[in-house]
């Protein structure tokens, strides 16, 4: 095997392929440590890093369509797991929303009622 993984090929395969091919990486590359505690080739030495990388990339796909998956269940709920919350600043999650910023109190309401601003004519 040893072949480089591309993540866009594996993005098309169902979850039991995604760990199917998980496992048999996982298992050459127990064999390529085998074979470097025997003083293996050098060949099969240059593989392991290959091989590690291709497990971090199926890893990765996993996770993102698992991630991807939590995402469609949770699209129209009001509230969310918070690893797929917006991230932003934490400043602006704090931030009062555009509704509440421009709330007004009653006495505020009935003052601008009362006395409205003044508008002035100005001779050009």
């Amino acid at each position: 095997m040893a072949v480089k993984v591309k993540a866009y090929e594996l993005r098309s395969q169902s979850r039991d392929e995604l760990l199917r091919k998980l496992d048999e990486l996982k298992t050459e590359l127990q064999q390529l440590r085998v074979a470097k505690v025997t003083g293996g080739a050098a060949s099969k030495l240059s593989k392991i890093k290959v091989v590690r990388k291709s497990i971090a990339r199926v890893l990765t796909v996993v996770n993102q369509n698992k991630k991807q998956a939590i995402r469609e269940a949770y699209k129209d709920k009001e509230f969310k797991p918070i690893d797929i919350r917006e991230k932003k600043t934490r400043a602006i999650r704090r931030r009062l929303t555009p509704e509440q910023a421009t709330k007004q109190t009653k006495k505020s309401i009935t003052k601008a009622k009362h006395f409205p601003k003044r508008k002035y004519a100005v001779k050009a």
